[in-house]
C-alpha cells in the first residue's frame, strides 16, 4: 500500500461501508425505470413502486451517510475523499427526500418533474458511489 509522509498507510474501505454505498444506486436507479414506465403506461402502481424503491434507497444512503459521518469525524487531519463522499452522500440524501415527498403525491401529479428528479438523484447517487468505491485496494501491491 502507498504511504505519505503526513498520511500514513493508505487504509482500504470496510466491506459493510462498501455494500451501503452500492445499494442504493440500484434502488434510486429502478425508481428512475418506473418512473419512465409510469410516463409511457399511465398505470399508478409504476408511481408506487417507485416511491417504494426510492424509500427503500433512502434506508441505505441515511446509513451510509451516518458511516461516512463517523468516517469524516475520524479522518480529521486528512478528509480528502473522505469529506467529498460525505459531501456527495448529504446531496444525494436531499434529493432522496425531495425525490421521495415529490412521489408522495397522487400518481397523476408527479409527471413530468418524477423522471427528472429521479434521473438527478441516481447521477449524485452513482457519483456517490464511485468516490466512496474507488478506495478499494486489491491484492497486496508495494
Amino acid at each position: 500500500m502507498a504511504a505519505s509522509a503526513e498520511t500514513g498507510p493508505a487504509r482500504p474501505i470496510h466491506p459493510l461501508f462498501a455494500f451501503l454505498l452500492a445499494a442504493d444506486v440500484p434502488l434510486f436507479l429502478g425508481g428512475l425505470l418506473s418512473d419512465l414506465a409510469y410516463g409511457r403506461t399511465a398505470e399508478p402502481q409504476w408511481a408506487n413502486f417507485a416511491a417504494w424503491l426510492i424509500a427503500g434507497a433512502m434506508v441505505f444512503t441515511g446509513l451510509a451517510l451516518l458511516w461516512a459521518f463517523i468516517a469524516l469525524l475520524l479522518a480529521r487531519p486528512r478528509w480528502g475523499w473522505v469529506l467529498l463522499c460525505f459531501v456527495l452522500l448529504l446531496a444525494t440524501f436531499a434529493l432522496g427526500l425531495v425525490d421521495n415527498l415529490h412521489h408522495a403525491r397522487d400518481a397523476w401529479a408527479i409527471m413530468p418533474a418524477a423522471p427528472i428528479l429521479s434521473g438527478i438523484t441516481s447521477l449524485v447517487a452513482l457519483l456517490a458511489a464511485a468516490v466512496g468505491l474507488s478506495t478499494i485496494r486489491t491484492g497486496n501491491r508495494t
